[in-house]
């Protein structure tokens, strides 16, 4: 996968410019200077950061194909449903059935 063109391709899509990249993802503009103007390949924890403000995570900047962006009332289920043991979740999972 060529990182550059993939956070070149997240950017189009949010219609943002290096410096809005910059400014979301609070990196010195030299980080992003270097990626973009040297091909310089970040490091995991820049390209976390750079994630954190796409607002994707890791595995969804690597997956192929389309991202799902979550809602914030997803991120927090999301959130909530990793703290559970698997017969919580498997009780909420029952319940989401009959819900439906």
């Amino acid at each position: 996968m060529d990182v550059l063109s993939k956070i070149k391709e997240l950017m189009d899509e949010r219609q943002w410019t290096e410096y809005k990249l910059i400014n979301e993802s609070g990196l010195p503009s030299s980080t992003i200077a270097n990626i973009f103007h040297r091909d310089t390949v970040p490091s995991i924890k820049t390209l976390e950061i750079i994630c954190d403000a796409f607002g994707i995570t890791l595995g969804q900047f690597f997956s192929e194909g389309d991202l799902i962006e979550l809602t914030e009332e997803q991120k927090v289920l999301f959130d909530r449903w990793t703290a559970l043991n698997s017969d919580q979740r498997q009780a909420l999972l029952n319940l989401i059935e009959k819900m439906n």
